[in-house]
């Protein structure tokens, strides 16, 4: 038999498949704390609760994991991330009433948008306080998902200023350095923070300033090649 005519003799559905579908764990930083974005569910399972914006991918029209996920948030939510990351595969027998259940998910830092509803499985969508998030009763396993996306952030918090994503740009140093310490739960040395900065030459001066506290402030965009550059050492805190 050649592989033309297995194909062509081939069926799919001979063999019990399982449920696949992508979430996505967006995080930004708004009225000086660090937020989610949830969905409420208008559908069974889970009916009535908020969980992570996803769904199943659509072999029709998804041409990859991420068009899919990028898809489901248009759909849900009109949110559109600059940029998302595959975060990790969940998957076993009890994660789903509905059958055996494997999620991929992604995650994103990016600068507040506003949300709104876009179909009919979601009653609501809401940036939520992470604070807020992390003592909710969500759907399915989506409080383990942002507790990983959360631990990855806290971790790239230390090395880089991938953080900074999570700014509505232009932003000032104080407000960079203050993600960074929500993100990791400590102060940071203010001194050493300003010139970790200065020395990674990442930001771009837009020429702007915002007054703080009485001072005037300058105010920064991020270069493109932010999300790669590590520091040589942690931050210290």
């Amino acid at each position: 038999m050649t592989e033309a005519e297995y194909l062509a003799n081939y069926d799919p559905k001979a063999f019990k498949t399982v449920l696949l579908t992508v979430d996505a764990v967006l995080f930004t930083y708004h009225d000086q704390q660090l937020k989610v974005l949830l969905v409420q569910r208008s559908n069974h399972p889970f009916l009535g609760f908020w969980g992570l914006p996803g769904g199943f991918i659509d072999e029709y029209c998804d041409q990859s994991l991420e068009e899919a996920v990028l898809r489901k948030l248009q759909e849900k939510t009109a949110i559109v991330p600059p940029y998302i990351e595959q975060l990790c595969t969940m998957g076993n027998s009890r994660r789903d009433v509905r059958g055996w259940s494997v999620t991929v998910c992604y995650t994103a830092l990016m600068g507040y948008q506003a949300c709104q509803v876009q179909i009919d499985s979601v009653s609501d969508v809401k940036w939520w306080p992470l604070e807020d998030v992390l003592q909710m009763p969500l759907a399915f396993d989506h409080l383990q998902l942002i507790e990983q996306a959360r631990e990855r952030l806290t971790q790239k918090a230390l090395y880089s200023l991938v953080p900074g994503f999570a700014l509505a740009e232009p932003f000032t140093l104080p407000e960079l350095q203050h993600v960074h310490e929500v993100l990791l739960g400590k102060p940071i040395q203010s001194k050493s923070f300003r010139r970790r900065v200065e020395q990674a030459d990442l930001l771009i001066d837009t020429g702007l300033k915002r007054t703080e506290r009485g001072r005037p402030a300058n105010l920064y965009r991020l270069k493109p090649d932010t999300a790669s550059y590590r520091f040589l050492r942690n931050l210290e805190c």
